[in-house]
């Protein structure tokens, strides 16, 4: 099971870091598609003490995969075999869109961490919808106790100005709720221009509520409604953040995403300077995230989900979000160091833990 450091060593930092994330998932698909990693489930999968309600549902373990590592919805199925009780997938927009001109995708190893200026590439919202639709079938026929779970990011197409996304979002939603088990509106990204400035309250207000009216609507229950946050806010403004979600009664808040900061980095600063600009996960974020999560915690009430995603390496960062009052927690950056075999490992060790 260490295995893959090494080929991560000596293979995938020789390869483009965009060209190796499509070789490692397609490989993992291409498993799932001949039935392997379906004949090792029982292999990877949590230990039933690690089930836990949140929202309304059932997940199979507290610990899921974050949204951009699956884009497109393309391996649900075959990442949900590998032990995560989760899949956020996306973030999808109204539209389709080929992001921002390649190279945007970077390694720092020293830090265990990543930029990426992505720009929400993605197929757009009906043709994910079609994916997610079918993965949520197969789930609920595969599975004979609790199934894995699929979350949907949405965020803004590039190409709509600001004072139409409300619209935009509305457009995912309409194609993308009703295959959903929980719904997520991405207003932090650092790669779309103009879009954290949704952030504000004023601008968060209609966007959530007019979202979370029609995702009941067209699914024709309710479905759990988040918020997904930026670790560059101040303080002030998480709290504001806290506020309105309490006001629009939502489910949860998402804390939190890429961090456009460069602090406390060991790599050559050179390195990081030359990179330029995009969102920064990883380990670096871990301090910051916890924070946001903690002060969230103290704001919320205890009913509203908080998922708690930054810096998330091993199942002690797991266990120290659960402890600090999250109710789920997300990892991506970690998966690209560690591999297939990353979120059996969370859960084993989880299961001695708790």
């Amino acid at each position: 099971m260490r295995i893959y450091p090494l080929v991560f060593k000596h293979v995938f930092t020789k390869m483009d870091p965009e060209q190796a994330h499509h070789f490692a998932f397609n490989a993992i698909k291409t498993a799932q598609r001949a039935g392997l990693t379906k004949a090792a489930r029982k292999f990877f999968a949590p230990a039933p003490k690690l089930k836990r309600t949140v929202m309304g549902i059932d997940f199979p373990s507290p610990f899921g995969l974050a949204a951009g590592f699956d884009k497109g919805a393309t391996g649900i199925l075959a990442l949900s075999d590998i032990g995560f009780g989760h899949v956020e997938i996306g973030t999808v927009t109204g539209q389709a869109q080929s992001g921002n001109p390649q190279p945007r995708l970077f390694r720092l190893v020293e830090d265990r961490a990543v930029i990426n200026r992505m720009g929400f590439n993605n197929e757009g919202a009906e043709t994910v919808a079609a994916r997610v639709a079918s993965s949520r079938l197969e789930l609920k026929a595969g599975y004979a106790g609790t199934r894995p779970v699929i979350g949907v990011n949405i965020g803004k197409t590039k190409v709509v100005e600001l004072e139409d996304a409300v619209g935009d979002y509305l457009a995912s939603t309409r194609q993308l709720a009703i295959h959903a088990d929980y719904l997520v509106v991405n207003v932090s990204s650092p790669n779309t221009p103009g879009l954290r400035l949704l952030q504000s309250v004023d601008s968060l207000r209609p966007l959530l509520s007019e979202v979370g009216q029609l995702a009941d609507k067209v699914a024709g229950r309710h479905i759990p409604l988040l918020v997904k946050i930026a670790p560059d806010l101040s303080d002030e403004d998480v709290a504001d953040v806290a506020r309105l979600a309490m006001e629009l009664e939502l489910d949860g808040i998402i804390a939190t995403n890429t961090t456009i900061g460069r602090e406390n980095l060991t790599s050559d600063a050179s390195k990081v300077e030359e990179i330029g600009a995009g969102g920064l996960s990883g380990a670096p974020l871990k301090q910051r995230s916890l924070e946001v999560l903690r002060q969230l915690r103290s704001l919320v009430p205890a009913e509203m989900a908080l998922i708690a995603v930054g810096g998330v390496e091993n199942a002690e960062d797991v266990k120290e979000r659960l402890d600090a009052g999250a109710d789920l927690v997300q990892g991506y950056t970690a998966f690209l160091y560690e591999g297939p075999f990353w979120a059996r490992s969370i859960n084993k060790d989880l299961e001695r833990m708790l």
